[in-house]
C-alpha cells in the first residue's frame, strides 16, 4: 500500500451483479481494499422474507459468501481488505459464515462485523421518546401510514468500519451503512483523518458515491454509449484517494467500458436531490468539486469541500402494502381508446366494481403508429393493476377474471404478461431519527466497541459557504431543431417516492445554454407527464450540470408503484429524446470536436 494513495475497488453495485468481479478486481491488478455494496432498500424487504421462510440465522447476501471464497487466499498475500455491506439484517451470522470458510482454506484473515443499525426491537421505545419516524417525503408520522412495519434500518456510517480496521480488522461485515460509507471508512482509516477533517472527508463520500455502482462509473449505462471502445468485460471502478481528499477514477487494465468527465459525471449526478449530499459523517458539496481527465481511463476529482453532519440518521423504513395482481393487455390497430374502455367496463363489472380496491391503475400506452409497417407498429398496451390488503381479492381470481374475457371482448385480444409481479406490496418509508439515539457497535476479536456519531460529539459546526460561478452568456443565433441528446447527457433514478434526472453539458457554452434553456416549467413542457408533480431544480455549473427532483413519481418506492419503468432508470434517455430549438452555433461546436 503507498504511503500517498489507497486504491479502494468496487466489486458490486448491487443484489445480483456479476459474481466473478470480485475476482477479477483482486486478480486483474494492484488494489488495497476490495469493497461490495449490495443493498437497495427493497434489497432490505428482499432479506426479510429470506429469514422469514429459511431461519433467523439467514437474512445476509450469501451470494457474497462465494465471492468470499474466491478471493480470500489472494487477499491474505496481498494484504487487500475487505469491506461489504453484505451483511444485510444479519451481519453476525455472515461474519460467523465467513470464518468457517477462511478455516475451511487455512486463511488467517480476521473478521470484524458492525451492528446498531436494525430499529425495530426499539420501536415502541423510541415512539415514547418523541421519535415519530416522519415519512420525510409526505410528512406523514409513522403511526398514520395505516401499514405493518417488517424492517426499519438506520443508515450508519463510515466510523464503525474505521475503527474494525484500527483494531486489526481484514474483513468488515457491515449492515446497513450508507453506500459510500464502505469508502469512506478505509480512507479514514489509511490517513488518520479525525472527525472534523470535512474536507478530506466529503472528497472520500464523493469517491464512494461514484464507485458504489460499479460499472455505471465505467461506461455503463452511459448517455453517450457510442463512445464506450468495448462493451465486453467492462471494467469495476477504482478509487485512488489521496491524503487530501481528491482521488482518481479508473480501473483495471485490458478491461471494457471507459472512465471519461462524463462517466464520472453521469454517476455524480446519479440519485442525488440537492448538491449537499448528506452523509452521517459529513455533507459532501458536489458543487464545489472539479472534474478533469488526467490520462487513458483516468479521471481526477479534486476541492470537494465539506461541512459537519446533520444532527439525525436517516432510516429506511419498509412496510407492508398489501397484495396487488394485474396484467398489460395489448391493443391491436383501430379505436384503441374505445377498445381499452369496452374491456375496462367489463373487467370490473365482472369482479363487483373498481370501489372494494384500494387502488386501481389504469394505464393506456400509445406505442402505435398510423399506418403501421409491421403488425408490432400496430400495437398499445392496456396495463392494468389493482392492490388490496386482502390477498384473496387480488388473488388468482382476479388473473381468471381477465383470461374469461380473452374471446369475449375487443377483437385481437391478448396478453404480454403480468403490469407488476403479483403479490406483496413493499412502502418504502424514509425517516429521520435523531442521532443520539443510534447505538452502532464493532465486534471484533470477542470485544465490543460503542461508535457515536459525530454530530453527538460537541464539534463546533461548520458549514461551507458555496462560492459563486460565473456563466457566460448564452449563445444567440438561427437556431435548428435537433434531439437534445445529441448535446446533452442525462442520468436517472430512484430516491425512494421520488427520482432525480441529472443533466450535463460538454463545453460552457453549451452549459450556458441549458442553463438558461432547462428551466423547470421547460422540462414540464418537454415532458407533459411530469407536469403535476413537484420539481426542484439544482444548478452544478462546476460540472456543467442541471439536477432535477422530481418529487412523488414513484408514489411508495419501486414494489409500490405502477409505473413500466418502476426505478425511473429510462426517464433521463426520454428527456434527451425530446426535440428542441437548438443554436447553430452549438451543432457547429460538436462538429469541430
Amino acid at each position: 500500500m503507498s504511503e500517498n494513495v489507497i486504491k479502494i475497488a468496487n466489486c458490486s453495485g448491487y443484489y445480483g451483479d456479476k459474481l466473478s468481479a470480485a475476482k477479477e478486481m483482486v486478480y486483474g491488478g494492484p488494489i488495497d481494499v476490495l469493497t461490495g455494496d449490495y443493498l437497495a432498500e427493497l434489497t432490505m424487504t428482499i432479506l426479510f422474507n429470506q429469514k422469514i421462510q429459511r431461519g433467523e440465522d439467514k437474512g445476509y447476501v450469501g451470494t457474497f459468501l462465494k465471492q468470499i471464497k474466491d478471493v480470500a487466499k489472494k487477499c491474505s498475500l496481498d494484504n487487500i481488505k475487505i469491506i461489504t455491506n453484505a451483511g444485510g439484517l444479519n451481519p453476525s451470522s455472515m461474519a460467523k459464515e465467513i470464518e468457517t470458510i477462511l478455516n475451511d482454506l487455512s486463511v488467517d484473515l480476521k473478521v470484524a462485523y458492525i451492528d446498531g443499525d436494525d430499529l425495530m426491537p426499539r420501536i415502541t421505545e423510541l415512539n415514547d421518546l418523541g421519535e415519530s419516524f416522519t415519512n420525510i417525503d409526505k410528512d406523514i408520522p409513522l403511526s398514520a401510514s395505516g401499514h405493518e412495519t417488517l424492517t426499519a434500518n438506520a443508515y450508519l456510517g463510515a466510523w464503525g468500519i474505521k475503527e474494525a480496521l484500527d483494531q486489526g480488522a481484514d474483513i468488515v461485515v457491515c449492515p446497513r451503512v450508507t453506500d459510500a460509507a464502505v469508502v469512506i471508512g478505509p480512507a479514514a482509516w489509511k490517513f488518520g483523518w479525525s472527525r472534523t477533517d470535512y474536507d478530506e472527508l466529503a472528497g472520500a463520500l464523493a469517491a464512494g458515491h461514484i464507485i458504489e455502482c460499479g460499472c455505471q462509473a465505467t461506461g455503463g449505462n452511459y448517455s453517450f454509449f457510442n463512445e464506450v471502445p468495448s462493451f465486453d468485460n467492462v471494467g469495476y471502478p477504482i478509487a485512488e484517494i489521496k491524503n487530501d481528499g481528491s482521488f482518481t477514477i479508473t480501473k483495471h487494465p485490458g478491461t471494457g467500458g471507459l472512465v471519461s468527465v462524463g462517466t464520472v459525471t453521469a454517476q455524480l449526478l446519479y440519485e442525488i436531490s440537492s448538491p449537499a449530499y448528506i452523509n452521517p459523517d459529513v455533507v459532501s458539496h458536489f458543487d464545489t468539486l472539479k472534474i478533469k481527465q488526467v490520462g487513458p481511463d483516468r479521471v481526477c476529482v479534486s476541492g470537494c469541500r465539506g461541512s459537519s453532519p446533520p444532527s439525525s440518521h436517516k432510516a429506511c423504513i419498509n412496510l407492508a402494502g398489501g397484495y396487488r395482481n394485474g396484467m398489460d393487455l395489448v391493443l391491436t390497430g383501430l379505436d384503441i381508446e374505445e377498445k381499452a374502455a369496452t374491456f375496462t367496463d367489463a373487467l370490473f363489472t365482472s369482479v363487483g366494481g373498481k370501489d372494494q380496491f384500494d387502488e386501481v391503475s389504469i394505464n393506456l400506452h400509445r406505442t402505435d403508429k398510423p399506418n403501421p409497417s409491421s403488425n408490432e407498429e400496430a400495437m398499445a398496451t392496456l396495463s392494468i393493476s389493482v392492490k388490496s390488503k386482502d390477498p384473496a381479492l387480488v388473488g388468482r381470481l382476479f388473473s381468471a377474471k381477465i383470461i374469461e374475457l380473452s374471446l369475449a371482448n375487443y377483437p385481437g385480444f391478448f396478453a404480454a404478461g403480468t403490469a407488476k409481479k403479483p403479490g406483496p406490496v413493499i412502502v418504502y418509508w424514509p425517516a429521520l431519527v435523531d442521532s443520539k439515539y443510534i447505538k452502532e457497535y464493532v465486534h471484533f476479536n470477542k470485544k465490543t466497541t460503542e461508535v457515536i456519531p459525530t454530530s453527538q460529539l460537541g464539534f463546533d459546526e461548520n458549514f461551507y459557504q458555496k462560492q459563486p460561478i460565473n456563466i457566460k452568456a448564452a449563445p444567440v443565433g438561427s437556431l435548428e431543431k435537433k434531439p437534445l441528446g445529441l448535446l446533452f447527457g442525462a442520468r436517472s433514478g430512484d430516491k425512494g417516492g421520488c427520482a432525480n434526472i441529472g443533466v450535463w453539458a460538454k463545453t460552457d457554452s453549451s452549459f450556458s445554454f441549458l442553463n438558461d434553456f432547462l428551466t423547470v416549467k421547460k422540462l414540464k413542457e418537454l415532458m407533459p407527464d411530469l407536469a403535476l408533480y413537484n420539481i426542484d431544480r439544482h444548478d452544478l455549473p462546476n460540472i456543467k450540470s442541471l439536477n432535477f427532483y422530481i418529487h412523488g413519481i414513484l408514489q411508495d418506492g419501486v414494489s409500490s408503484n405502477n409505473r413500466i419503468d418502476g426505478q425511473a432508470k429510462s426517464l433521463g434517455e426520454y428527456l434527451r429524446a425530446k426535440i428542441i430549438d437548438v443554436p447553430k452555433i452549438l451543432l457547429e461546436e460538436i462538429e469541430n470536436e
